[in-house]
């Protein structure tokens, strides 16, 4: 077995432990690391990773009102873990040969290849299909797609500028500009006196959000009158998603419309953990027990009645009932304000966070690959002036 295996055969048993339990310790997750790395940074670089796959790291077994709700799908666990793996055997053979930051920063860029304008572009489509995944998931939020249809009809009346709500589109064979060609386009117009109109072309612009406002007309009469959840409506937002995706909006317009949904699960998150602060050290329900019964029941009232039952915990659940409805009713209005319900907030969030996550991680690649080109060039120059780092 080689040693990225058994690495990964440890960090999947760590991953396993972490979503059991709900939580890992510091001293946990340092027993399951290779000996050889006792960098810090390469040690809070893999505690991330835990924590981005749910998991929350603490320095003392915390106590049950601490712990935040599971989430996420297990079946990603194999897949984390891989990367993972992966991540310690890189950092692992740069472990212990030099104690000189500088020198390690140096080693480590090495390993990052030269960009290429071939891998320039590959990056960059690997971002862009990271944004459309998270665009397709936003099309599925209510008044998200509306809200930008809102938006194009004040550039129609000419009461704003196309360039004020989008930048360009996210088209897969849309020829990517080098950053010699973005850092060249900037310098022009920074020399020119007159304004540059960067914006789309209005004339694609038009037929674009025609095309997405006629499918989200569609959308709207389905949902109207076969509900949110019937296959004639999930078939006509998952067009919509189809349209919507390909749109780049600007900073101004894409940060709120993300903002909603996540706050929504803010809120719901909010008041599970209150709830399961209550029922696991106040009524001292298992928390496995908690997190079974309770996933999918967010929102029902009879949740916390069905469980009363239950010899050891039921009548402690009965003492509590008032307040756990109580929070409970502030979950069903997220609900009414949304008009979606619990699991479809936690699901539109899961799809937006994987896009998220994987534009994050090549723009990552894309920093780390031009820094390693910038090296690869002061190199040439060292011994020549000023010394390079």
């Amino acid at each position: 077995m080689t040693d990225v295996v058994k690495q990964q055969s440890r960090l999947k048993d760590l991953i396993a432990k972490g979503k059991e339990q709900g939580y890992l310790t510091y001293s946990e997750v340092n027993d399951h690391l290779p000996e050889d790395i006792s960098d810090p940074d390469q040690v809070e670089d893999i505690i991330q990773m835990i924590n981005d796959m749910g998991i929350q790291v603490f320095e003392v077994a915390p106590d049950a009102d601490e712990l935040l709700m599971a989430e996420g799908d297990s079946s990603a666990d194999d897949i984390a873990a891989a990367e993972a793996a992966a991540a310690l055997a890189a950092v692992e053979t740069e472990a212990g040969r030099t104690t000189d930051p500088v020198r390690m920063y140096m080693r480590e860029m090495g390993t990052v290849e030269l960009l290429t304008r071939e891998g320039e572009i590959v990056i960059a489509k690997r971002i862009e299909e990271g944004i459309r995944e998270l665009m397709a998931a936003l099309a599925h939020f209510p008044g998200a797609v509306e809200t930008i249809l809102n938006e194009y009809d004040l550039v129609a009346k000419e009461e704003r500028r196309l360039a004020d709500i989008m930048v360009g589109y996210l088209d897969p064979a849309e020829d990517v500009p080098s950053a010699l060609e973005v850092a060249e386009a900037a310098a022009d117009n920074a020399d020119s006196d007159e304004e540059a109109d960067t914006g789309p072309d209005p004339v694609e612009a038009k037929k674009r959000f025609t095309a997405l406002k006629r499918q989200f007309n569609k959308t709207e009469k389905a949902i109207a009158a076969k509900g949110r959840n019937s296959k004639e409506a999930v078939k006509e937002m998952e067009k919509l998603g189809e349209l919507f995706k390909f749109f780049k909006l600007t900073p101004r317009v894409f940060e709120p419309l993300t903002d909603t949904p996540r706050n929504l699960l803010a809120a719901v998150r909010d008041q599970e953990r209150e709830i399961m602060r209550i029922a696991i050290r106040d009524c001292k329900m298992p928390r496995k027990d908690f997190i079974t019964t309770f996933q999918g029941s967010e929102a029902d009232l009879k949740w916390v009645t069905r469980l009363t039952r239950k010899k050891d915990y039921g009548s402690r659940l009965a003492a509590e009932k008032e307040n756990i409805q109580r929070l409970q009713r502030r979950i069903i209005q997220v609900e009414e304000q949304s008009g979606l319900s619990v699991s479809e907030i936690k699901e539109i969030n899961r799809r937006m966070s994987m896009g998220e996550a994987r534009a994050r991680r090549a723009k990552k690649e894309m920093v780390e690959a031009n820094l390693r080109l910038v090296i690869s060039i002061a190199k040439k120059y060292t011994n020549r002036g000023l010394q390079f780092l």
